[in-house]
């Protein structure tokens, strides 16, 4: 863009306590809120002691506000790295839910799983809406601060590896991209030689009766998973008998559903970054749209898949 722009300010950084661990706050209680009310006679609290509020605190706005740093005089940087910061936070958030749907799975609880899932599939969505906003930034816009990247890419994204990982797309190149920074190792490793949650829902299958392979639940786990035909036979009994009163089935749809979610995320990346960069090199050492096609292909839980020509 050619005109002129300001970067507004919000925060005086040398203010901003940068540690990550969380502040001092006091807890509250019904009874001290039913207080203050009267106090306050029903308006909000305006004054605070310090030098913060509890909502800064709580949250540590002032140090999240305080993280974006255009490099470039390019107008589309300060949205570009807003969008992918925010996609990195729904990445953790839908990280968390999925570690403990998984658990939920192993557990036998599937009506709470269930309830997690469809959380998970509700940030998923909100991850794919980011390219709406991506999607307006214009080959012009993003040539003004592609240089300022470097290599840096969001196949480097270690939140977005824990997401793949836990559903099972597994590749140690992938994590191998992490090994030099000892501080997200560590969590990437157990992640990546760790059952996902389609191990655990295989695993469950076979607790339910289904004639499971052997080596479908006693494998390798860091080995990039692969469809067996005893996984889709069992699937295909359950959606014989499809209805909201077959928990599998249930299960089944909801993976199924979170699949076509992250597959409409990869696509809708695939789609921007044609359409902003046409065939030019990745950033990161990619043949960019090239590599991202092969990608969209890919499909999570693919017996649940394969098993649609049969029904």
């Amino acid at each position: 863009m050619s005109f002129e722009f300001d970067i507004p300010d919000v925060v005086q950084i040398d203010g901003v306590d940068g540690s990550p661990y969380p502040r001092p706050m006091r807890v509250g209680s019904e009874k001290a809120r039913q207080e203050e009310v009267a106090q306050t006679s029903g308006m909000p609290i305006t004054e605070f002691e310090g030098k913060s509020n509890p909502y800064i605190d709580y949250e540590s706005i002032d140090l999240l506000l305080s993280l974006q740093h255009p490099r470039s005089g390019g107008y589309d940087e300060m949205c570009f790295i807003i969008m992918g910061q925010a996609k990195e936070l729904l990445f953790k958030a839908a990280y968390f839910e999925l570690y403990n749907t998984r658990t939920r799975i192993r557990e036998d609880d599937l009506p709470n799983a269930t309830v997690l899932l469809d959380r998970t599939k509700k940030i998923t969505r909100q991850i794919v809406g980011f390219w709406d906003v991506l999607s307006t930034i214009s080959t012009d816009g993003f040539n003004e601060f592609r240089d300022y990247l470097d290599v840096a890419s969001g196949q480097q994204s270690f939140m977005y590896r824990h997401v793949e990982f836990i559903l099972g797309n597994k590749r140690e190149q992938m994590c191998s991209v992490h090994k030099n920074v000892p501080h997200v190792y560590p969590a990437i490793l157990e992640n990546f030689a760790s059952p996902s949650i389609y191990d655990e829902v295989i695993r469950l299958l076979a607790r339910r009766g289904y004639d499971i392979a052997p080596e479908c639940l006693d494998r390798d786990w860091t080995e990039t998973y692969q469809a067996h035909r005893s996984i889709e036979l069992a699937w295909l009994d359950i959606y014989r008998n499809a209805g909201p009163q077959n928990d599998l089935y249930v299960l089944g749809e909801n993976l199924t559903e979170l699949a076509d979610l992250i597959a409409q995320y990869r696509w809708r990346h695939f789609v921007t970054v044609e359409r902003i960069l046409g065939f030019k090199p990745g950033t990161g050492g990619s043949a960019g749209v090239g590599w991202l096609r092969k990608i969209v292909d890919h499909r999570f839980f693919p017996e649940l898949w394969n098993i649609r020509s049969e029904l």
